[in-house]
Formats: C-alpha cells, structure tokens, sequence
C-alpha cells in the first residue's frame, strides 16, 4: 500500500523535490494534501496534477495535518512557522520528515519528548542529519564520539572579511544548492550551519561540545560520524536534495533511483578546511547562546528570521544580521525554558525588541 504523504511548504525548494520524488515512485507514495502560506496558483496546480487537496493561507500547515490522515508529514516551511504544524502532527501520531530547523533551535526538547510519547519518528530532510542517520545505522549511540557537520561555505568563502557591502543577489548567489531566500541567506552568513549544530544535538542526543564543523567547498561529503573505536563514517553523494528525502521517505528502506552518481576519480580531490570565526560571527553566536541556555536559542531563531527579512527588504545591511542577533542575545531577559508557551514569549519579546 503507497505511503500516505502530507507536504507542507510546498512549493518551495524541498516541497517541489519532495514532489518528485513521490511522481517517480507513484506505487509506493501518494500525496493527500499540500501546504503553502503564499503562492496559492501554484499550490492548487500542484494539488490538481497529484489529486491532493490544498492548503493556503497563514494557519494552512496546521489545518493540512489536523484535517488528513498520513503516515508521515513533510514540514518544510519557513523559520519559525514549521514548529505548531510539527506538534500537530506528533499528536495525530504522523512520523515526521524535518527540514525546517528552527523547529529544532526553538523548542527541541519538547519535540523530540512528544515524538518519543506519541511513538513517532522524527526522520531528517537535511542532507547533513541525513548524512548522520545513515551512518548511525546499527551503531549504539553511546558509542558517537563525535558528529562532523559539513558546509559549503556560501558565496563569502574566499572573499575579503569585510562584507558590509554584500547585496541581496550576491547572497542569494548560493554556489552549490537551490533553495529559499531565508535558508540561503543563512547559509551565507552559517547561521544555517549553527541552526543544524542545535537540531543534530536534539535528533542524535549528543552534546553540542561533540558537534564540529568542517568547509567542504564540494559539498559531497555531507557529514561525517566518529566511533569511540577511532572509525570515522562518512556518507557521500553528488549534490542532490532528493537523496536525502527519498531516505527519509523510505527508511528503512532504499528505492533504486535515476540519481546521478558518485564519480570520485573524475572529481580527482576532496577539500576540507576550519571555518574562518572572523568571517562567520553567527556561529560564535550559536555557541553563546548555548552556553546561555533556556530560552537563548528561540531568542536567536526568531532574531535571525526578522533580521534576515530585513535585510531581504533592503532595511539593513547584511552584516547587519549578525549584529541584530548578537544584540538580542545580550539584551534579552532570561526565560526558562520549560514550555512552548515561553517559547513564544521569548519570540514574541524579539518581535517588540526590535520594533521598538
């Protein structure tokens, strides 16, 4: 019987290879509902082409999961908008497919406590947690010694330290990966990267302390798994977003797919390098923000999502974004985090912070 699949988000990068993927094996998947806040035109195509029903609209997430029945729910929306439709779907009982961190920089604990209640699986989108989840495979997790995240770099790797002029096309400018304007902007300024240092902290429960990154230009080495026996895993794959949802689509099984791939002696070399912390400030903010604890990593979620609007509606200076977050982070009263409801109010004083 095909896996019933709830999409949230879409029409963006990884609804629309979500999409694909489903189309290429219509045996095994079949799609009931689509989500999306804006682009209603091309949500309802969508849904016609797959015979699913649509969702838009500002609560269309949480009313696509609470008005479906599915096996598993895709939540690939914007920042912090994908946390109400996850928890909606833990309660129905629906593994999830994560793509969007913030629900994990937010609220992870309360997430992943849920998922464990209700029986659900939390399955990664990412193509780094994927990476992980891959070579976790039948190794105890008391044996991790320690995670290795990847990162491309964005379009700043070898350009000068001082990015105050950077335009929105030049971040937007992503040299390996298609995605939305908020990821790609944090992939630039490796916001991004600190985000999936908290989320792969959550789904693997390991501490942050053993979670490292490394600047992989090439971006085939998607992450990498060190065993407490001096074994190091890796999983490789040429750029493909498709590889890592399929795999959270099918696990624990594989389906064979046209993919292109891997070529290692025609890609001659692999790089690897340390990230440059003068270069990427965001994720000496992340760690701040851990060492802060409570609600610090829902203040610095919701921070990086209005800075980097402003900056996408021309408001702000790139280099801007860092110095908002840093500014919330080191103004922001500490709240405990022991609910979702102060993690709303920790948002909700970001959002008057910044009005103010």
């Amino acid at each position: 019987m095909a896996k019933k699949i709830v999409i949230l988000g879409a029409t963006g990068s990884i609804g629309r290879n979500a999409i694909d993927v489903a189309l290429s094996h219509p045996d095994e998947f079949k799609v009931v509902a689509l989500a999306v806040r804006n682009s209603r035109e091309q949500c309802e195509a969508l849904a016609r082409e797959l015979g699913a029903k649509a969702y838009c609209g500002e609560d269309a997430a949480v009313r696509a999961v609470e008005e479906n029945d599915a096996d598993i729910c895709l939540v690939a929306t914007v920042g912090m908008s994908g946390l109400k439709p996850t928890m909606a779907a833990i309660e129905k009982g629906m593994d999830v497919a994560l793509a969007t961190k913030e629900v994990m920089v937010m609220a992870g604990e309360f997430v992943t406590r849920r998922a464990r209640e209700k029986g659900v699986r939390l399955l990664p989108v990412d193509s780094e947690h994927s990476a992980i989840f891959q070579c976790l495979q039948g190794s105890p997790r008391e044996s991790v010694e320690r995670l290795v995240l990847t990162a491309s770099g964005g379009p700043f790797l070898d350009e000068p330290a001082d990015l105050s002029a950077v335009t929105v096309e030049q971040a937007l400018n992503h040299p390996r990966w298609k995605m939305g304007p908020k990821v790609t902007i944090d992939s630039s300024t490796m916001m991004n990267k600190g985000f999936e240092i908290l989320e792969a902290r959550w789904l693997f429960d390991v501490p942050v302390e053993k979670i490292d990154v490394v600047v992989h230009p090439e971006s085939i080495v998607h992450s990498l798994v060190t065993f407490s026996d001096g074994a190091t895993l890796a999983q490789l794959s040429p750029p493909d977003m498709r590889v890592a949802i399929q795999y959270a689509l099918t696990w624990p099984s594989r389906l064979a797919s046209k993919r292109e791939q891997l070529d290692l002696a025609a890609l001659g070399s692999l790089t690897f390098r340390a990230p440059d912390p003068v270069r990427f400030p965001c994720l000496r903010l992340v760690k701040e923000a851990c060492v802060r604890g409570g609600c610090a990593t829902a203040v610095l979620a919701a921070a990086d999502e209005l800075a980097v609007q402003a900056f996408l509606d021309g408001k702000i200076k790139y280099t801007d974004i860092a110095a908002t977050v840093a500014d919330c982070l080191e103004r922001a009263p500490e709240i405990p985090c022991d609910s979702l409801d102060a993690v709303w109010a920790a948002t909700d004083w970001v959002s008057k912070h910044l009005r103010a």
